[in-house]
């Protein structure tokens, strides 16, 4: 299953804005948008789902849902993040289509290999800066965590970084061995910078080799 290399983390104040903001990423060149809602009943994520799915669809955008796998099945999206450690993607497995795909949201090497057997399509990993909330203020990985993990794993499921990333960010953060980024106010402040994000992907991670001494 081919991963592709930039998710768009979609952002909005309502649901409104939030779909819109999907279609203005779908229309920028966007292959992948993540959709999470946080305090909002099932009832209203399903609706609000059920549009992004028909907007994506229309683009041929792939569609992830973060958590709600049961709204991911009803809405036929391409599959599921796992960024609650409590919901097990093995179990998440059986409820799904088998052509839903499921990434799972790691910040350890403990948790990589603990997804590793599991068998998830991708890990995000992160966040790369700007720890999303007070208790994980040092869980800021950087490069060096980044390279340290991927070396230490050696796998061939897709590493996706996430947490601040920026377009400045995307050699450094390929050189350090990722397949890949998930991208959320970059995106959102400037939906051109879809077009400068998918150039540096594309670009080859050797143009700026990381240099080892012995």
């Amino acid at each position: 299953m081919m991963i592709p290399k930039l998710h768009y983390i979609a952002q909005g104040n309502s649901g409104k804005e939030l779909l819109e903001n999907i279609q203005k990423a779908c229309t920028s060149g966007i292959e992948l948008v993540q959709l999470g809602i946080a305090d909002i009943s099932e009832k209203k994520f399903l609706k609000i789902a059920a549009e992004a799915r028909e907007i994506t669809a229309h683009y041929q955008t792939r569609l992830l849902i973060e958590n709600q796998f049961k709204i991911a099945k009803d809405i036929k999206a391409d599959g599921v993040v796992l960024s609650n450690k409590a919901i097990s993607p093995t179990e998440v497995q059986k409820q799904l289509y088998t052509w839903q795909m499921i990434g799972a949201i790691a910040n350890t090497v403990q948790d990589c290999e603990a997804l590793l057997t599991k068998e998830v399509d991708y890990i995000g990993l992160g966040p790369f800066k700007h720890p999303i909330n007070e208790e994980n203020l040092n869980a800021e990985l950087g490069l060096n965590g980044f390279t340290l993990i991927t070396e230490s794993l050696q796998t061939e499921t897709p590493i996706i970084a996430y947490g601040g990333i920026t377009t400045e960010d995307v050699t450094g953060l390929l050189a350090s061995g990722v397949s890949g980024i998930a991208v959320s106010d970059e995106i959102t402040q400037n939906f051109d910078a879809i077009k400068v994000f998918n150039q540096l992907l594309k670009a080859s991670s050797t143009a700026e080799q990381r240099y080892t001494f012995e």
